[in-house]
């Protein structure tokens, strides 16, 4: 063997080991899963006060104590604060049963970080570790922590004995009950609110700190690279006074954002977007109440938490030099989470409604595509969602908005790694809940007391009724919508024609062309002076019917029906689909296409929102994919597949 010949043999070997090498570490992570799991919310059912001798509330049904919220305080919320213990303990159990190893909690994994359900959350947490060997990485929320620092605080809406509602608070003075309807105050610093020190002392097992396993893990202040990590160096970068930054003169607050390789070629970057801005100049900067709440996400990053970007930007290039799978995920959404709707629900509703100002500007997108993010799983709005923006420069981002635990359509979503930079996702629900109505027997006494009280706007008692979770968690939306949304989200005017209308005098009054001098509602409240036009209208509704393979039975729905399906497919996009029948849905489509296709001039104001009404519902229907589908990481390209 000449030398020549040997020495195009030795390169060849090692282009060819090289080669190797690197299919092998594809093959390795091809397969590979991450499960996501936003918003839990958790609270410890059957925690115990480590102060106090209070027990909680004695179940009937199973002779425990149990620390529950009344259902009232359910009803009235986004969230509920009960029966997601048992959704969260069920989620795991299928992602233990699917033998999925990685779990990322992307905030709110706690209702508002007190010790008890942290600690309480920590111990889930750990069985599941040890019994099933999951290693979970986990974020922060705007309620974990709910300021920077630890602070007092309670809830009145516990629910005690003879159904009456139970307060607890971490301090004396804070709340008098009123002892005709509540029981006596308890007192215990187990329901105060951590801060950043007590959260992450406590879950520091869940990525916040360092494990020997991983083989890179570090901050946006470490000094060290993948190329000369050691855990030695890590857990020092991983100190709480290690990981600060001025978010404005004179005020110090935590970061505590973390990128952690738990296999070999997969980087999972955990981005603490909480920004907590100084209400003044002049406040303490160690009181949590002289800043204010996290909850607005990533426009204030832009503006006060910048390093962020280029850490980001830093990790990326990182990644991509070492042919690493960068995924990330935080609390907050990266793209706007309405179907690109925002626009039409300020013009219907107002500035101020739908928690428009939590929807992220176009600018957060733009800035974290081109510091290199592809891939981004959020959490914050209790909604399922896929979001994509590509940017001048050609970079895409994908936002996955992650469905919560405790609210309508509970469901998790699994990332699958595949060859060829391609991934798939899956949105798992949760419909079927061991235990969920556990607590039904303690709800039956809340509301016999209520009954006794002649109580306003008491919550329906059919939900006792529900046959499994799902049905629970879309009673609770619907129960929502009378107790809270009606009254809160809609103009008056909208709201009464809304509720006094029926599908097929919308068809009707959808077809009417003429008489563009009166709006909706003086039609329907005088039909016999406009006899000859609703006739007409009602011919040219049979012919829209007929085209469309409809009978006037698929329309026997009402506008309370037509407002639930509205935000039922606000929350779960396509998953609502499940709740809202094919020929129903094709109504909807009929009646958009009929509203908006309307050649009237001098459109009234009623006919103007239900125009908006609809855009919003198509955007809703018929957006990005968000219950399967894949991503190719090169190009941004999003392609539905079916279950």
């Amino acid at each position: 063997m000449n030398l020549k010949f040997s020495s195009l043999f030795i390169v060849s070997f090692f282009v060819v080991l090289n080669s190797s090498i690197s299919a092998q570490k594809t093959k390795d992570l091809n397969g590979t899963q991450i499960a996501f799991l936003s918003d839990v919310h958790l609270q410890d059912l059957f925690g115990k006060f480590s102060d106090s001798d209070y027990k909680g509330v004695l179940n009937p049904k199973t002779g425990q104590y149990v620390l529950v919220r009344t259902m009232a305080s359910q009803l009235h919320s986004t969230r509920i604060f009960n029966e997601n213990y048992f959704a969260f303990l069920a989620a795991l159990e299928d992602i233990a049963k699917r033998k999925i190893k990685y779990v990322a909690l992307p905030g709110d994994y706690t209702d508002d970080g007190q010790p008890i359900h942290v600690k309480g959350l920590a111990k889930i947490l750990e069985q599941y570790s040890k019994k099933y060997n999951i290693e979970f990485f986990i974020t922060t929320g705007n309620h974990d922590p709910v300021g920077p620092f630890a602070q007092e605080s309670g809830k009145e809406d516990f629910l005690g004995k003879e159904g009456k509602s139970q307060p607890i608070y971490s301090k004396d003075g804070m709340y008098k009950p009123n002892l005709n309807i509540e029981q006596p105050l308890v007192i215990t610093a187990d329901i105060a609110k951590m801060g950043y020190l007590g959260i992450t002392d406590n879950l520091k097992e869940f990525g916040f700190h360092p494990s020997q396993k991983n083989k890179f893990w570090a901050t946006p202040f470490s000094t060290y690279s993948s190329e000369n990590y050691s855990f030695e160096k890590a857990s020092e970068s991983a100190k709480l006074s290690k990981r600060i930054y001025e978010v404005a003169p004179g005020y110090v607050v935590p970061d505590v954002s973390y990128v952690v390789e738990p296999v070999e070629g997969l980087w999972l970057m955990a981005i603490d977007g909480n920004v907590y801005i100084p209400k003044k100049t002049d406040g303490d900067p160690r009181d949590s109440k002289s800043y204010s709440e996290a909850s607005t996400g990533y426009n204030n990053v832009l503006s006060n938490k910048k390093h962020l970007i280029k850490w980001v930007e830093d990790i990326s290039a990182q990644a991509k030099k070492h042919g690493k799978t960068l995924v990330a995920f935080s609390h907050f959404p990266m793209i706007d989470f309405n179907d690109d709707a925002s626009a039409e629900i300020k013009e219907l509703l107002g500035p101020n409604k739908w928690q428009l100002n939590r929807v992220p500007v176009e600018e957060v997108a733009q800035v974290f595509a081109d510091a290199g993010l592809k891939i981004h799983f959020g959490g914050h709005m209790h909604i399922n969602d896929t979001g994509v923006r590509t940017t001048q420069k050609g970079n895409t981002l994908v936002n996955v908005q992650t469905p919560s635990l405790a609210a309508y359509i509970p469901a998790y979503k699994l990332l699958t790694l595949k060859k060829d930079n391609l991934i798939d996702i899956q949105t798992i629900t949760i419909d079927n809940v061991p235990r969920y109505d556990e607590l039904f027997d303690l709800y039956k006494t809340e509301y016999q007391f209520l009954e006794s009280q002649n109580s306003k706007d008491i919550w329906n008692i059919e939900i006792l009724k529900t046959k499994n979770y799902h049905d629970f968690t879309d009673f609770h939306l619907k129960e929502l919508v009378r107790l809270r949304f009606l009254k809160d989200d809609w103009p008056n005017a909208f709201k009464d024609f809304i509720l006094n209308v029926s599908a097929k005098d919308l068809l009707v009054l959808a077809n009417i062309q003429s008489n563009s001098n009166f709006d909706f509602d003086f039609i329907l409240s005088n039909k016999e002076h406009f006899q000859n036009e609703w006739k007409e209208a009602e011919l040219k509704s049979q012919q829209v019917l007929t085209q469309n393979k409809l009978k006037e039975i698929d329309f026997n729905w009402t506008g309370n029906d037509l407002l639930i399906d509205f935000y039922r497919f606000r929350s779960a996009d396509e998953l609502a689909f499940t709740d809202v029948s094919e020929k129903r849905a094709l109504s909807y489509k009929v009646l958009s296409e009929l509203f908006l296709n309307s050649k009237k001039e001098n459109i009234k104001p009623l006919e103007k929102q239900m125009q908006l009404f609809f855009i919003i519902l198509n955007k809703f229907m018929h957006e990005v994919p968000a219950d399967h589908f894949s991503v190719d990481l090169k190009t941004g390209e999003i392609n539905r597949k079916e279950r």
